[in-house]
């Protein structure tokens, strides 16, 4: 985990982002995951306890892992009171509209969490990238950022800020996985494809987005992907470690004997299971 006061240097320019010791193997990874799950599940809890609305915004480059750090985060917790949002692009009504607001209506309410996988950063970065907005909107949006995000604070949400790092030699392996395997092919677009011709590209326009929207109210945080379960666990952990004391009691449940023999599911005429 990079510390948030590192955000705004560049990976391309210093010293590799990746000091990723050998692979996790997956029964230590799903080992140190379930602990992991406990105490997301303790936060939930606490979440629910205090009214409090938690936003996680994931960010990086295609490959980098943005979805299955999410599924990790998602994955043992109730699906009414977590969610996860990835926007297609924007409709022509969208693109008249107030820049965020089409983020907006997915922010938590009491309870409640919500996790980006990209967000308003687009912006920054694959629109920028690809030539989706102009110089112009870019700047205005690093300028708004801020002070946007300064508001979800102030108004009492927590707000977390990932990027996750991935070297290019790891991303056109990812890549190549992808294509071989046919149940992992949907995961490729045609845009991904080209924005692999712009890594140097991406990291320029990555550098200027975190120098500009990493705040003390809303810092960035850089975490190593290039081993995706090292990674997952490390931002889950960073992400507990920053929530606040959130242990609440748990609530006894009483499951009283049934009082009679268990009945058989019977079914009429002309239905019968498959």
């Amino acid at each position: 985990m990079s510390k948030g006061k590192k955000a705004g240097k560049g990976d391309s320019k210093d010293q590799p982002a990746s000091k990723t010791p050998g692979k996790i193997g997956k029964a230590e990874y799903l080992e140190k995951l379930g602990e992991l799950e406990l105490q997301l599940n303790q936060v939930a809890r606490w979440l629910q306890h205090t009214g409090k609305r938690l936003v996680v915004l994931v960010e990086g480059r295609d490959t980098a892992g943005k979805g299955g750090v999410i599924s990790a985060i998602a994955g043992s917790l109730n699906p009414r009171t977590t969610r996860s949002v990835a926007l297609p692009k924007p409709t022509d009504r969208e693109r008249t509209q107030w820049y965020f607001q089409r983020y907006v209506q997915h922010l938590p309410a009491a309870g409640e969490i919500v996790l980006f996988d990209r967000s308003w950063y687009n912006r920054a970065g694959v629109e920028r990238v690809m030539g989706y907005c102009t110089e112009a909107e870019t700047d205005a949006f690093l300028k708004a950022a801020p002070v946007f995000e300064q508001m979800l604070v102030d108004d009492g949400i927590l707000l977390f800020k990932y990027w996750l790092t991935v070297d290019q030699a790891r991303q056109e392996e990812r890549i190549a996985e992808r294509l071989a395997d046919p149940l992992k092919r949907w995961k490729l677009s045609p845009i991904d494809l080209q924005a692999r011709e712009r890594y140097a590209d991406y990291g320029r326009t990555r550098d200027r987005m975190l120098k500009a929207t990493h705040t003390a109210a809303a810092p960035w945080q850089l975490v190593d992907f290039n081993d995706q379960r090292r990674g997952r666990l490390a931002l889950i952990r960073h992400l507990l470690d920053a929530i606040p004391e959130h242990r609440v009691p748990e609530q006894g449940i009483d499951v009283p004997p049934l009082g009679h023999e268990p009945l058989v599911e019977r079914l009429k005429a002309p239905f019968k299971p498959i």
